[in-house]
Formats: structure tokens, sequence, C-alpha cells
């Protein structure tokens, strides 16, 4: 949710703090702030509201220095004010801190302090208190560090600057910090486009190290402080994906990406020879013992798992998907036959980590299929198949659901293949499909009427989304992209529920968007008529061959003629479009939704 940036290195840090701030905003914020350490002491600048707002105070403060760090909040303990804003200070001006997460321990803690001024309603506040507490009883600024790391319980993620001292120390419990590395200065960040133009050598900290990134280097040492080596690695998105590249907003151009991820995502995994999914990571027979699968995951990358739980069902392989919210606070009876599998964009979902460690020691295999290699998930998970989406910075998630649900298509005719002992099971459609799925997607980003849909529907009452098999869940995601951009009501529904209850509320004033993905067609169509009878104007979303539904559908988004498979993702690209142009029609703020995050690092 928050981010953190840090940096240390030859001149003024305060315009690459900035740069790293802007960079993070896609995590969502409503206040920021920097810290800087120089020859005076340290200077604080922090602001409610947008990083504009912080710039504007940057330039009047004057504020300087080669060590710094910043902070980019989104509230949790007390509103966004100037006053909760991070960076936090002591009550001396002598230690600046920044963090992500939540202490849960704060209360106790602020009443152990209660000599101290506090000036914020954070719970982040104790720490630079804590701190104090240490430097005044003689600690160095690492000991003082360490020690309040000992005394606080939680999700974390924490930097700090202290006066007269050239580094900042850094750590993390359960929230993500990564290091990066350039020919003259070092870097500590919530996420790597923080300073992915300056160096893409990065270090992937880990749970319980403290880091201290120095003018002259840097070291990682472990919850004993022992000096620990953590592999550098090298990051291959290229500067520029992590920018705007001329669209007006960030979910526009990551829409459009979506054909070049795509190729990403199946470039070597489809061995049209053999008639096979190929997954480099995965060795042959690794699922053979498999019997069920539990697929994990929330939001967006939940509705990727609810597709790959129809797709394994599909091939007769038991699969359910669960939230990761709830599977982790009551998991169902696992074993070594079961294969748990975690579906995150970041590999930092809290709420999926924690389903995750819900069934270590149990036996099941765990595998996540996730964007960010060396994040979180992909250390806890024994496997990992990477969907190679590229970095993804709007709120609202588009290439990396297309990525999610190509990556698992892909799985499941693998894990068929392996559970069938090695009889392919892959038909030559999938797979001639799967390799022109990028041709396909940039076909509808070409041709779409999705402009004429979002401008004939923009000011209705409500807008539902129906669809049947790889249909519902691409429904509950087309629902869900509309609802967090446009800010109205939308909903998405199995086609087979409609008149179990949510047909009361079809009005002449209620949209209803009806997905087409070549399997259970008619029934669907039957839906579509019962929506008409009570005046509901209807969007369809069906492919080329399907001229049926002319003669019932207000409007056709057409899909090029594909594998049943794979046709649901072109159904929702196309109801991507009507999300983000209906959001635009409205003149909100796209990239950043209101109270959302895209990486959700709390429960």
């Amino acid at each position: 949710m928050c981010g953190i940036t840090a940096r240390v290195g030859r001149g003024d840090a305060v315009e690459e703090l900035v740069s790293g701030l802007r960079n993070l905003e896609y995590r969502g914020y409503d206040s920021a702030g920097i810290a800087t350490a120089n020859a005076d002491g340290l200077d604080v600048v922090k602001r409610e509201g947008e990083i504009d707002a912080l710039c504007d105070a940057v330039e009047t403060a004057s504020i300087h220095g080669t060590i710094g760090i910043g902070h980019t909040r989104w509230s949790t303990h007390g509103p966004p004010t100037d006053a909760n804003a991070h960076p936090h200070t002591d009550c001396r001006n002598q230690v600046a801190v920044v963090h992500n997460g939540i202490i849960d321990n704060y209360a106790e803690l602020k009443s152990e302090l209660s000599t101290h001024e506090f000036t914020s309603e954070t719970d982040t506040e104790v720490v630079p208190h804590l701190i104090e507490e240490f430097l005044s009883a003689g600690y160095s600024p690492e000991q003082a560090f360490r020690r309040t790391i000992d005394r606080i319980s939680g999700s974390y993620a924490i930097a700090a600057v202290f006066e007269g001292s050239d580094t900042v120390f850094g750590t993390r419990s359960g929230s993500p910090l990564v290091l990066g590395r350039s020919a003259d200065s070092y870097y500590l960040a919530s996420d790597v486009p923080a300073f992915l133009e300056y160096t893409d050598e990065v270090v992937y900290v880990q749970d319980g190290d403290v880091v201290a990134i120095r003018p002259d280097g840097y070291t990682i040492t472990d919850s004993d402080e022992e000096t620990v080596d953590r592999p550098v690695e090298t990051v291959e998105w290229d500067p520029t994906d992590a920018g705007k590249g001329g669209y007006d907003h960030y979910m526009l151009k990551e829409i459009y990406e979506q054909p070049t991820a795509l190729r990403q995502t199946i470039r070597g995994r489809s061995n049209q020879l053999d008639n096979r999914a190929e997954l480099e990571a995965l060795p042959r027979g690794v699922f053979s013992d498999v019997e069920s699968v539990h697929l994990v995951a929330m939001g967006t990358s939940y509705h990727a798992a609810m597709y790959a739980r129809t797709l394994l069902a599909d091939r007769g392989i038991p699969a359910q998907a669960f939230l990761s919210g709830e599977y982790g606070s009551n998991p169902p009876p696992t074993g070594d036959r079961t294969l748990v599998i975690a579906v995150s964009q970041s590999g930092e979902t809290a709420d999926t980590l924690s389903a995750i460690r819900s069934v270590q020691g149990t036996g099941a295999q765990t595998l996540a299929v996730t964007n960010v290699v060396g994040s979180t998930l992909t250390r806890e998970c024994e496997d990992t198949v990477y969907i190679r989406a590229g970095p993804e910075i709007g709120v609202a998630a588009t290439k990396s659901f297309s990525a999610q649900v190509a990556t698992l298509v892909l799985l499941s005719e693998r894990m068929s293949q392996d559970i069938q002992g090695g009889t392919p099971r892959a038909t030559s459609d999938l797979l001639d499909s799967i390799a022109v799925l990028p041709d396909d997607v940039q076909r509808i980003l070409d041709e779409s009427t999705a402009e004429s849909v979002a401008k004939a529907y923009h000011d209705s009452d409500s807008y539902f989304f129906i669809g049947r098999g790889i249909g519902h869940p691409v429904a509950l995601e087309g629902a869900l992209k509309f609802k967090e951009i446009t800010y109205d009501h939308a909903e998405g529904f199995s086609a087979a529920e409609l008149k179990h209850g949510p047909l009361a509320l079809v009005t002449e004033r209620t949209p209803v968007f009806a997905i087409f993905t070549g399997r259970n067609d008619t029934k669907t169509l039957h839906n579509v008529k019962e929506v008409r009878a009570r005046d509901a104007p209807v969007v369809a979303v069906a492919a080329d061959g399907f001229g049926e539904i002319d003669e019932y559908a207000d409007h056709v988004l057409r899909i090029p003629d594909t594998h049943n498979d794979v046709a649901g993702v072109l159904a929702n690209v196309q109801l991507q479009l009507v999300s983000y142009l209906a959001a635009d029609e409205l003149s909100r703020p796209i990239d950043k939704p209101r109270n959302l995050a895209k990486s959700v690092t709390v429960e």
C-alpha cells in the first residue's frame, strides 16, 4: 500500500527521492514526505494530498542533503493530514522514520513512552521515539535501530535516517523492501520502479534482515547480527516500461501493452510440434501425484484463479478457488496430494501470503503464479511460474489479468499432461489459439467499438455483467474494473444466477453486459432475452461467428473466433476498454481510484 524510498550517494538526494515517490504513486497514497540528513541536521518536509503539494513545499523549504528517505502514505491510523504524514521524528529531531504496514503493539509501546511528545495519530510514531530512548541510553544508531525493531510486532517495512550519520537503515517483516545499487548511489524502496531509472541491479531484502546503505556500499545482517549475502539480480524491465509513454493514463497504456505482455507470457511455453504446454521452471512429472488443487488469490487475481478452476475441472482435475483472506483463516484439509496455487501480481499480497503459510507443514505442494521476481511469495512457495507481464503501475489491473489467465491455461494443460502420465491433452486448436492470442488482442484494440458503448450508458443507474463457465469470472472482473474506476455500481453474476434474485433489480436504466465464450451460449442467450423483456439495454461480447446475438443486443463488442479456453481473455479486453472510456467520460482519476492501492500488503 504505502511506498518507501531511500537514497544514499553523490549529489543532492532530493530530486531522486521525489522521483522515487512519483514512481510509487500507484501503490496508493493520500500524503507524502521526505527527510534528508545534512551538515545542519535533519530536514523534514511532508504534506497531505498529492505529490505536487509536497514538491511546492520542498521548493519553498530549500531542503537538501545527499542522504534521505521518503514516503507516500495510505491512511490506516489517523486521517490524511500534514501531521500524520511520514517521515516521523523523535522529540529531539535526531532520527526520522518511514514505515509501511501496521505495528500491532503500538498502543502498549506508546503507553511506555508517555514522557515523549507525540504529534500524530499514527502507529508509526512510536518507532522514532523508541529509537530516541536507546540513543539516550548510549547505543549507536545501528544498535538503537535494532533494539527498536526487537520491540515491535506486526507487518512492516521501515527505513530510518539519523542526524550526523551517513547511513540509512532498513528492515522488513511481511512487507516488501528492495535494495538497488548503481555506480555511485544506493537505494531502498518498496518496489523496483522507485529507482528503476537509476539502476537495474537489485537485492531483495528478506524478513528479519537489517540493511545499511552508505555512500561506499551496503551490508545486510540477519536477526542474529550475522552478515549475510543476498544475491544481486538484474531486473529485465526497461525504465520506459514504468512511464506513461505518451498515454493519458497508465491504465490505457497497460491495456495497449497486452499484446506485448502476452507474447512475453507465452514465449517458449507452447510446443505446437509435440502438442504440449511447456513451463520452463517445472520438471516433467512434478504434478503426477496431484489429486486436488486449491487456488488462492484476492481481487483480480481471484478472478484469474476462478477461470483456472474451470479449466482444471474441464480436464478432470478436482479444483477449487478460494479467497485467500478466507482460506488463511480457516484452511480446508490438505495433504501431500494437494497442490495449492497462489496467484498474485505483486507476490506481496498479505492475504495470499497468509493462505500459503497456513498450509506449510501439511505436506501440500505450493506453487506461486506471480509477476515479480524475488517477491516474498516466490520464497514462500516451492515452485514459481512467472507471468512475465512487465511492470504494471495502474491500480486497476489489466495486462496482469490477461497474462495470469494465459499462464494458467498453459499450466492447466501441463498439469493434465503430468497427471495423465505424460499423454498430451492439448489440441492443436488450443495451442494455435494461444500462439495468435497477442494478435487477436491487437485486433480488438484496433477495431473495438467500446467508445460508443461507454458514451451511450455512462449515466446509467447500475451495470450488470453476466457469463457462464469461464465467462463468469470474466463478468466478475468486468464489474470490478467498472466500479473501481467509474465509482458507479456494477455487479457480476453467473448468468445462471440472474433469475434467482438479481433480475429484480433490472430496469431500463440497468445495462447488462453478456459475455459469450463459445460454451453454453444458448443458455446465456436465454438470459439476454429475459433482461430484454424488462427493457434493459444489452451489450454482448461475442465471437465473430456468433451472429444470433445481433437480433437481441443493442450493442455487440466482437472478439475474434478462437478456442473456448482463451475466449475469456479477449472478452475481458473489450470490457477493460468500456470501463476505461466510461471513467474517462466521467473525468475520474483513473490511475488513482479513491481508497484503493495497487499492492495490498496488510490484511
